[in-house]
């Protein structure tokens, strides 16, 4: 499902259940901890995904272990992002040559608990929400703001190692299955250069919603 919105550079790999031959290395075992059985598999799975599709890139299985803020440590060369939610895991990757950074997320697709899409969405957003619910009711369009906005975090994140409020960055979905997002903060000194601008893509199926952002290496 999620390949559909990617670019050829980019190599995916997701599961919609945990199967049984998904292993953790030792190190990744040591880093989970004492976890209870639902978050261990879907810890597990994920990275399960992320060594088919680093495998897709013709690289050997390593392990994946967290970083800063819990961020996926990924192989010399390569950018990646990783997502779970109920029934549904996967992972994204690219070598560092071809693609900057990327994001992806995925959500259960229902309207979002009452009272977080004021906390979540800027008063343009809720407005473009409120449009696009009467345009097209069969999308929850609240899930999806949230969605998109966090698979911006998972791409700004990597190139700037800063935290991205959901406050700081405005998006502008669409009916057509894109979107575009403006980060409202300046990168820290040391990352002049970091990327402002989100173009993604979005989509609607099997009772999800998953979103997703690539900015190319050749990218300003």
């Amino acid at each position: 499902m999620i390949d559909q919105m990617l670019p050829p550079a980019v190599a995916a790999a997701e599961s919609f259940g945990d199967p049984p031959d998904a292993r953790l290395f030792p190190e990744e075992r040591a880093a989970l901890g004492e976890a209870g059985a639902a978050r261990r598999r879907e810890y597990t799975t994920v990275r399960h995904c992320a060594r088919r599709a680093i495998g897709a890139l013709g690289l050997p299985p390593v392990p994946i272990l967290p970083g800063v803020r819990g961020a996926p440590r990924w192989p010399d060369g390569v950018v990646g992002s990783m997502t779970h939610c109920a029934g549904y895991r996967a992972a994204v990757v690219a070598r560092d040559s071809a693609v900057r950074t990327l994001g992806i997320d995925a959500e259960p697709h229902e309207p979002l608990p009452d009272g977080v899409l004021g906390f979540v969405g800027l008063p343009e957003e809720r407005a473009r929400v409120a449009r696009l619910s009467r345009l097209e009711p069969r999308v929850c369009w609240d899930r999806l703001l949230f969605c998109t906005k966090e698979a911006v975090y998972k791409a700004w994140f990597p190139v700037t190692g800063s935290w991205l409020g959901f406050d700081g960055a405005r998006v502008s979905l669409r009916s057509d299955g894109t979107f575009h997002a403006r980060v409202l903060v300046a990168p820290p000194a040391e990352h002049p250069t970091a990327p402002r601008d989100f173009t993604g893509r979005w989509l609607a199926r099997e009772g999800l919603v998953v979103a997703c952002v690539v900015v190319p290496a050749s990218a300003p």
